[in-house]
């Protein structure tokens, strides 16, 4: 479900400042941007009202100023991303179907090839570092904005910010999340009195679920002041405190000694160059006969991270390729057991964030202000349309020591019963 700009602008959609009439240069350099694009089904509307249509389509993007059409030439995603934002671009029609059919063009003339040298051309720069200090900078400016911020949209009760799993589709985002943790504890073979290694702890959910449903003891960390607060708070409030602790700490400092390695949406954030190392830390933690499984976005092709949500929502993400999580498992021949592709079930959940944050975009707007809440529509639409159009996909990896043989052989008990 996507947002309409006739419902929620921040300009006038016929204001045209005091800029002059668009220019036959500038005309032409609207055509070469939609040419770039690979000719998506959408209609461009200059400043003074003049209609540039590749199709005859209602999906519009109205750009209100001038400025727009230069920090599109300097880089089409920051450029577009941030006049959304602003205001100074507005979408009519579905902002959806709008970005849809944008991806889907725009991954047509990747695979055409003609505009790959352009492309690299306009990127951004390499995503910034996940080192000890940049990647707990990275971190606060996109999990420290608030949890009341997060409580909007998310999961009533666990607060989960990854993908649902869907067993049923009419299935409500709370029940899907208690599933997708359901599911990540059967595929581990959890039993009660083992020890589990979590990296990136969120709120805190993953841990009290496994603890409180498998009787497991959890050893947490997470770098998030702001999630590490709330998830001590409810763990001592849900009577699990004594067996979970929660350590606000790097991942690259886990210590001890432990049945299970469990990493639910953190890996985006840790950088492809620092995943060898991931893997000496779990083959150090990971007992004989442990298994873990790790559960993150990625691609099929290595790209990186969409330039506007990089810089300005998640900086430092990096979606990875299987191919390169390899360093992770092969170095320490850690023997991959199952790979499962839930990208449908990321798309979902975020229409699900989605239509809640609709709900109180006005109460966004009012905590932060209208870009920012703006820029966060645009970052929950754009995703939906990551994964439905296959840019982005959804891998739950596990894995287990070469000699163990105590994972189930079938996967009949990922689903039997499995409500």
């Amino acid at each position: 479900m996507g947002a309409s700009e006739q419902t929620h602008s921040f300009v006038n959609s016929n204001q045209t400042g005091n800029d002059t009439a668009p220019k036959a240069i500038e005309r032409w350099l609207v055509e070469q941007l939609l040419n770039l694009a690979g000719r998506p089904p959408l209609t461009v509307e200059l400043w003074d009202g003049t209609k540039i249509k590749p199709y005859q389509t209602d999906l519009t993007a109205r750009l209100h100023r001038r400025r727009v059409l230069y920090r599109m030439l300097r880089n089409p995603s920051i450029g577009f991303g941030d006049s959304y934002a602003d205001g100074s671009l507005s979408i009519k029609g579905d902002l959806l179907t709008f970005l849809e059919g944008l991806y889907r063009s725009v991954r047509d003339a990747r695979r055409r090839g003609g505009v790959q040298r352009l492309l690299r051309h306009l990127q951004a720069k390499r995503p910034r570092p996940n080192s000890l200090s940049a990647a707990r900078e990275n971190i606060h400016s996109h999990y420290d904005l608030g949890n009341d911020f997060y409580r909007l949209w998310l999961d009533d009760g666990y607060m989960q910010y990854t993908c649902a799993y869907y067993p049923d589709p009419g299935a409500t985002l709370e029940q899907a999340q208690i599933a997708k943790m359901n599911l990540v504890c059967r595929k581990l073979n959890l039993k009660p009195g083992e020890r589990v290694a979590e990296a990136g702890s969120g709120w805190g959910g993953l841990a009290r679920y496994m603890a409180r449903q498998h009787g497991v003891r959890v050893r947490s960390y997470n770098i998030s002041a702001a999630q590490i607060a709330y998830a001590r708070h409810r763990a001592r409030q849900d009577g699990l405190d004594g067996m979970i602790e929660y350590i606000e700490d790097d991942y690259r400092n886990l210590t001890g000694e432990y049945d299970a390695f469990v990493s639910v949406g953190m890996l985006e954030h840790v950088g492809v160059e620092h995943y060898a190392a991931l893997g000496k830390v779990v083959d150090g933690c990971l007992k004989d006969g442990g298994r873990g499984l790790i559960h993150t976005i990625g691609r099929n092709q290595p790209r990186r991270m969409d330039d506007w949500i990089e810089s300005r929502v998640f900086p430092g993400a990096y979606p990875p390729t299987l191919g390169e999580m390899m360093p992770i498992f092969e170095p320490n021949d850690f023997s991959i057991v199952d790979v499962e592709n839930l990208g449908l079930h990321y798309a979902r959940t975020l229409t699900h964030w989605l239509q809640r944050y609709e709900l109180n975009f006005d109460t966004v707007r009012e905590m932060f202000d209208p870009a920012f809440a703006r820029a966060w529509r645009l970052y929950l639409a754009g995703s939906i349309a990551a994964f439905t159009t296959g840019g982005l996909q959804l891998f739950q990896v596990l894995f287990q020591r070469p000699e163990s043989n105590a994972l189930p052989q079938t996967r009949n008990h990922l689903y039997a019963d499995a409500q």
